[in-house]
């Protein structure tokens, strides 16, 4: 079976978020599981920062944005430690800045992003054309993606080459949807009959994850909980109608975790590797954490958070919460950067109480092992979260979870109160309604289970003896594939 993945962003050539984690590893375990499989992506500035070996092909053509020619030059690289082929599809003018999708150190989208991603979408038909064989499978991935199916039906629909060809499309996050003027319909190429509410148009606007979902013979999404909540009004994104006209063909797929790039045992990274047989480890990264953020060595817990500072997070929740937080004997961890509202909060709050408060507003790769390593608690109170990575990260590193039971950490993580923690699947705390004293009360819940020793290194063994293996989302989309191609 020879499969296409299309992403926006891969890991360790471009990455804003876990999407480019994702479009790493799932190329790795279809192809150890015997599936032939290329990746495409844009060339961004940022793909030559990442110290990786990329070749300029001999393939350049054009496509038409609207009544422009555009040129496309094709560079290509494999995916380190692998032999699986990715290709860079490459114009300065789209591509030659230092953002993915919006202005560095803002969230404000570049006003061309329509244009950008019409000629990803139309170049990786392009490329396609010209490598053999013909894809079985395109896979593609989030709004930026969203054409290709409908290409596929229309202005491709007669190629000899796309014939046998299915797609799915997958949805990492359906708050982000690719909404751009009615009048960005002129660069498509696509009839403006298509402009049409039962197919590309959304409140006046073009939508293009609507027209991948549409378009597309099959769609997932990370988790099984999400898929189901998609499909409803309160976490439907305005779309929930839309996804239930598609309903048998939606599934849940949890993502799994990188174990040779997070787990404990082997981690470069932190300070002391350790296992659930052997946990000493983990105290030296408690206290090397503390020394790095300059945190008095005390042995209280260290409550962490590893996120986008974005509304979906919850963290209006934590900020209601913050001065009884503190008033309890613990110390506070933050890692991430976002909106300036809650970069301001954390930032503040570190320099009142530099002693209980570390906020780190940056991305950091290494940080976030040492604080996985070096944390007790791992907060995740979202609003809503289609899969989740970091509670994965957690359990694997002894750090207790407390999430709120959404998507996929309603999938992931089991409140002792429901799981008895001797039969080893309770690995963490939860709570339903989206509230902060809800969430206030399970940290005080997991702070006195805490003073247990005993039972919370059983908690702690629990989650990381826990594996959640690419390998067996890898094999239930290769089963999702076989499906689409018998129909």
């Amino acid at each position: 079976m020879n499969v296409v993945y299309l992403s926006s962003e891969v890991l360790p050539f471009a990455k804003s978020g876990g999407l480019a984690d994702i479009s790493s590893v799932i190329p790795k375990n279809l192809n150890k599981l015997g599936i032939n499989v290329i990746v495409i992506m844009p060339f961004y500035n940022m793909v030559k920062e990442c110290n990786c070996t990329i070749d300029k092909t001999d393939i350049t053509f054009t496509v038409n944005i609207g009544d422009d020619a555009k040129t496309c030059c094709v560079y290509k690289s494999c995916l380190p430690g692998t032999d699986i082929p990715i290709f860079f599809l490459h114009n300065e003018h789209y591509f030659g800045r230092n953002g993915l999708y919006n202005y560095p150190g803002t969230m404000r989208n570049y006003e061309d992003n329509c244009e950008r991603f019409v000629f990803f979408a139309r170049s990786a038909l392009e490329l396609m054309l010209r490598l053999k064989p013909c894809p079985d499978i395109i896979h593609c991935n989030d709004w930026q993606t969203g054409l290709i199916p409908v290409y596929l039906k229309t202005i491709y629909g007669n190629n000899e080459c796309f014939k046998k060809t299915r797609t799915i499309m997958t949805i990492h996050n359906l708050a982000f949807q690719g909404l751009f003027p009615a009048d960005c319909m002129k660069y498509t190429g696509l009839d403006w009959g298509l402009f049409h509410p039962a197919y590309l148009e959304f409140y006046g606007m073009i939508n293009f994850l609507k027209a991948g979902i549409i378009f597309s013979d099959s769609i997932t999404t990370v988790s099984e909980t999400y898929a189901e909540e998609i499909q409803t009004q309160e976490f439907g994104e305005r779309l929930d109608g839309v996804l239930r006209t598609r309903s048998k063909d939606i599934y849940g797929i949890l993502n799994g975790i990188d174990y040779s790039l997070w787990n404990p045992e082997s981690d470069a990274l932190i300070a002391a590797n350790y296992s659930y047989k052997d946990l000493s480890g983990k105290h030296v990264c408690k206290k090397a954490l503390q020394r790095k953020l300059g945190l008095p060595e005390k042995a209280v817990p260290i409550i962490a958070m590893i996120t986008r500072l974005t509304d979906q997070k919850g963290l209006d929740l934590v900020m209601n919460i913050f001065n009884k937080l503190l008033r309890l004997d613990i110390q506070f961890v933050l890692l991430g950067s976002g909106e300036s509202v809650y970069q301001d909060f954390f930032k503040q709050y570190a320099k009142i109480v530099p002693a209980k408060v570390s906020a780190n507003i940056s991305f950091n790769e290494p940080l976030a092992h040492e604080i996985e390593a070096g944390a007790d608690i791992f907060l995740m109170p979202s609003r809503y979260e289609p899969c989740g990575l970091n509670q994965l990260y957690s359990i694997k590193y002894g750090t207790v979870p407390i999430v709120r039971h959404t998507g996929g950490l309603a999938d992931t993580i089991f409140d002792v109160r429901h799981e008895k923690v001797y039969k080893e699947k309770a690995n963490g705390f939860s709570f339903k309604e989206y509230n902060a004293d809800l969430l206030y009360a399970t940290i005080i819940r997991a702070l006195d289970f805490y003073k247990n020793r005993s039972e919370w290194t059983k908690l702690m063994r629990n989650g990381m003896k826990q594996n959640w293996l690419w390998e067996e989302s890898a094999r239930k989309y290769i089963s999702l594939y076989e499906k689409i191609l018998r129909n």
